[in-house]
């Protein structure tokens, strides 16, 4: 008698991930490549994208910043030349704010996080969306548990306040666009251990013991965690799953 092994993976998908040349960005880039998609890094270290492309195997990679209009469409036209389609945007890309009291917040440095968290990913979403239009798509955006609720001891009101938008945005643009079969999902993670979240909870044995304490399953959160998250939304196994958030987080949303 004959075996037969029927190969359940999916499509291979045309992935591109903003920030993906470190962090959690790297961590989705490494999960997609393994998973075989085709993988396309951006951020504006040029320098940083040639070595993570070089280690995850020579991706294609695109700088540019994602405060920069033209940047943006740069990094999206050179994408379809290349791939002829984009099947899966990860609006990865974002920073943390010096820690500060609103009251000591400068214009500047507020602008400054709303233009790469929020404007960034709108810049992105909209650079894309007449692509996906032709064939459909899913995009994935990253956001935190701190726009999801309220935080003591968090003083970084203009990153809350940016992620708190991408999460109202993700529903918004799932029934947008739901017509043309675009899919929108939204990731809200905790604590992650990167190099962007270290010098703030996780620089000395005791700060890794209390924030690992503050999440029920009492650990702290890795790249890979949201990258499995990640790569779920963009297969076709999620199909019929639109303007979900999904928190990562190690329980800390339910408290």
């Amino acid at each position: 008698m004959k075996l037969y092994v029927i190969n359940l993976k999916v499509d291979k998908k045309i992935v591109l991930i903003t920030g993906g040349s470190r962090g959690i960005g790297k961590s989705i880039a490494e999960k997609f490549v393994s998973d075989g998609s085709t993988v396309i890094i951006t951020s504006k270290n040029k320098t940083k994208l040639k070595q993570t492309s070089k280690e995850l195997g020579d991706l294609f990679f695109v700088p540019g910043d994602i405060k920069n209009e033209v940047d943006v469409k740069n990094v999206i036209d050179k994408t379809i030349k290349k791939f002829g389609r984009i099947d899966v945007l990860v609006n990865n890309a974002g920073i943390l704010p010096k820690m500060k009291p609103l009251h000591q917040i400068s214009e500047k440095e507020w602008n400054e996080i709303i233009d790469v968290n929020l404007n960034g990913q709108f810049r992105f979403t909209k650079a894309v969306i007449p692509h996906m239009k032709k064939h459909g798509g899913s995009i994935i955006n990253i956001s935190s548990d701190a726009g999801l609720k309220a935080f003591e001891n968090f003083p970084a009101d203009a990153y809350i306040a940016s992620k708190a938008a991408m999460i109202q945005l993700t529903k918004s643009w799932a029934l947008e666009y739901a017509k043309n079969n675009i899919r929108v999902n939204c990731v809200c993670a905790a604590v992650i251990d990167t190099e962007m979240t270290r010098k703030y909870w996780l620089d000395t044995k005791e700060k890794r013991k209390v924030t690992a304490a503050e999440h029920p399953l009492g650990r702290i959160g890795t790249g890979n965690d949201v990258a499995n998250a990640v790569l779920f939304f963009a297969k076709d196994d999620s199909s019929w799953i639109t303007g979900s958030i999904l928190p990562v987080d190690g329980g800390v949303s339910a408290k």
